[in-house]
C-alpha cells in the first residue's frame, strides 16, 4: 500500500486529514494494531510523543508494519530525540516549543516539522527563519480560536495545528479558520478502549474524526 504523504520531503502533514492523533502509547503490544485501526478509520498522520519509555520502539513497529500510516514524532524537546526518531522512521517532527538549537536539528533532519508556539512573537521569529508551518500549544489555555483567528489578518502566511484541549465538539471551530490546517487530539482512544484493546471502537471514532469539517460534521 502506498503511503498517502506526498514524496516529496517538505510536503505537509496538515493536509493528510483534518485530525492529528496524538498517541501516547505505554504497551508496545498495543503500537501496531492501534495504528492500524487509526489509519482504517482515514487518520492516516499519527503523533507518537515520547512520554513513555516504549516511544522510539513504538514508531519504530508503526514505520515498519503499518504502510498506510505517516508515523511522526511529538513532544520533541532536544536535538538527540531528533536524530533518534528519525532513525526509527518517524516521518514528521512535533515539538511544544522551540529553540534555535532544536529548531536547527529539525530541519537538519530533512522531514517535514512542527514547532510549537503559543504566542505572536514566536510566530513572527519562526516566519523569519523561514517556516510557515506550526504547531500551536497548549491551543484551549493559549487562547483557543479567538487568538488564531486575531493572528489570521497580520500573519495569512503562517499554518497551524491546534493541539491542546481540543475535542469533536470544538475541532470544527479551529477547521473552519482559514490559518488551521488540521487539528491534533485524542478523543479517538479512550483509555478503556486501548486497555480493552477494542481496535473497532478506536477505528470507528477515528472514522468520525477524520469526516469532520469547518462548522459541524459530515457522516
Amino acid at each position: 500500500m502506498s503511503s498517502p504523504l506526498p514524496p516529496s520531503p517538505a510536503a505537509s502533514v496538515l493536509d493528510l486529514a483534518p485530525v492529528v492523533p496524538v498517541v501516547v502509547v505505554d504497551d508496545l503490544a498495543h503500537a501496531v494494531p492501534l495504528a492500524r485501526a487509526l489509519v482504517a478509520g482515514g487518520l492516516p498522520a499519527i503523533e507518537v510523543t515520547l512520554r513513555t519509555p516504549v516511544a522510539v520502539d513504538a514508531i519504530r513497529a508503526i514505520a515498519g508494519e503499518v504502510p498506510g500510516a505517516v508515523v511522526g514524532a511529538g513532544t520533541l524537546i532536544t536535538p538527540e530525540q531528533v536524530g533518534e526518531v528519525v532513525a526509527a522512521g518517524a516521518r514528521f517532527l512535533v515539538s511544544p516549543g522551540w529553540t534555535d538549537v532544536l529548531l536547527d536539528a529539525m530541519r537538519a533532519s530533512g522531514v517535514p516539522f512542527l514547532p510549537g508556539v503559543s504566542t505572536t512573537s514566536e510566530v513572527v521569529a519562526l516566519l523569519e527563519r523561514g517556516v510557515r508551518e506550526m504547531k500551536f500549544f497548549p491551543a484551549e489555555a493559549a487562547g483557543g480560536t479567538a487568538y488564531l483567528k486575531a493572528l489570521s489578518a497580520p500573519l495569512p502566511q503562517a499554518r497551524f495545528c491546534p493541539t491542546g484541549g481540543i475535542g469533536p465538539g470544538s475541532a470544527p471551530e479551529y477547521l473552519a479558520l482559514p490559518n488551521v490546517g488540521c487539528v491534533g487530539g485524542s478523543w479517538m482512544l479512550p483509555k478503556d478502549a486501548v486497555a480493552g484493546r477494542d481496535w473497532g471502537r478506536v477505528e470507528r471514532l477515528a472514522r468520525e474524526a477524520a469526516a469532520l469539517t469547518a462548522g459541524g460534521t459530515c457522516r
